[in-house]
């Protein structure tokens, strides 16, 4: 088995229960995936397979190293690599990995790159409270104070301060399978997901375990 699949978001829906309740729906394309390596860690003796996901455009302007990596394979190059744990001996190189490895409720939890808002100020990044709004006040959406007496004398480091907001790497816990597509390697998640649509994200398994 392996730990997880490689997936593209394509966007967010809903649909209703048996019970009338709506339920949050983030539509994930998942694989197809190609074995391109295996692998086994030195140091832990923990298996690895890398996969590559394969989409319907062609991958053009290859490296010469990676196209060497991809012709070993004997598999076409793929944009997006990635490394999952796997505990079985019945991997093999240029296996096809689709999403009938997940099952319908089981809990995942999704590693994505959050949606990057660029730079912005204590308001919006960290839900400060505005100043007072009278005219003369010089203080609408400032930080305030963060400076200290002449010791130490510094800004304390970790300080919530303005700055680049979003574009970072995020894990959310916890998710269900609600729905599974084999024949368009969909898989319908209840809840939402890092980053916008189209962007890149790995789905892993929460049952799994390294051996």
């Amino acid at each position: 088995m392996i730990e997880g699949l490689i997936g593209k978001k394509i966007g967010m829906t809903q649909f209703f229960t048996d019970d009338g309740r709506v339920l949050p729906i983030t539509v994930i394309k998942a694989g197809p995936c190609v074995v391109i390596q295996k692998k086994v860690l030195r140091e832990t003796g923990f298996k690895k397979v890398q996969l590559g996901f394969v989409e319907e455009r062609k991958v053009k302007n290859v490296s010469k190293p990676l196209k060497g990596h991809f012709d070993k394979a004997k598999v076409p190059p793929t944009k997006i690599l990635k490394e999952f744990f796997y505990d079985e001996d019945d991997v093999n190189v240029g296996d096809s990995v689709r999403v009938d490895i997940f099952k319908e409720k089981e809990k995942v939890k999704v590693v994505g790159i959050t949606k990057g808002k660029g730079f912005q100020g204590v308001v919006k990044r960290w839900n400060f409270s505005r100043g007072p709004q009278t005219h003369g006040s010089m203080h609408h959406r400032r930080p305030g104070s963060t400076g200290m007496c002449a010791y130490p004398g510094e800004v304390i480091k970790g300080k919530k301060l303005p700055g680049r907001m979003g574009g970072k790497r995020k894990t959310v816990k916890g998710l269900s399978i609600e729905r599974i597509d084999l024949d368009n390697n969909l898989i319908l998640i209840k809840g939402a997901v890092p980053g916008f649509n189209g962007n890149y994200i790995f789905i892993l398994k929460d049952s799994f375990e390294r051996r």
